[in-house]
């Protein structure tokens, strides 16, 4: 079974955008560098043919993740309420700290820890959802155990 990819409806049209580039501009742009690459004779030999064809093969991976991605994806809406789920914007008391830190819940192809997006995915993400605001959740980090309080859920 596929599994589902949560995306804002901003991170769906940049990836529409991306796959259109790479389909048409970046497709002909490799194919040019082929052809060139070709002309210079002793492909065995070839640094510049060996490298079209990697360039080649990383895209065509890039439109492959891609085309499924945005074939299994579902758009999710900036979520308010009073329950944790992808879309929510959570705010963090970590144990032991006196300040807090907001991270937005999002699908694992847009997350962005600097950006503060946490995916579903994480383990934070995971211990948080279907939480509520006051709930202490408790999750694993490669330090060991970590728990934190949730303080406001928008």
């Amino acid at each position: 079974m596929e599994e589902k990819h949560f995306l804002s409806q901003e991170k769906h049209d940049a990836l529409t955008a991306e796959l259109a580039d790479l389909k048409t501009r970046k497709r002909r742009e490799i194919a040019e560098k082929l052809e060139y690459a070709k002309s210079l004779g002793d492909l065995s030999e070839n640094s510049e043919y060996q490298e079209a064809r990697e360039s080649q093969a990383a895209i065509e991976e890039r439109i492959s993740t891609i085309e499924t991605v945005l074939k299994s994806a579902e758009i999710v809406a900036d979520r308010g309420g009073d329950t944790i789920d992808i879309g929510s914007t959570v705010t963090l008391r970590k144990a032991n700290s006196s300040g807090t830190q907001t991270y937005k819940l999002v699908g694992s192809e847009e997350a962005d820890i600097a950006d503060g997006k946490i995916s579903n995915h994480s383990p934070l993400g995971e211990a948080l959802l279907g939480k509520k605001t006051g709930d202490t959740v408790r999750y694993l980090t490669p330090n060991g155990e970590a728990s934190c309080t949730i303080v406001k859920v928008t």
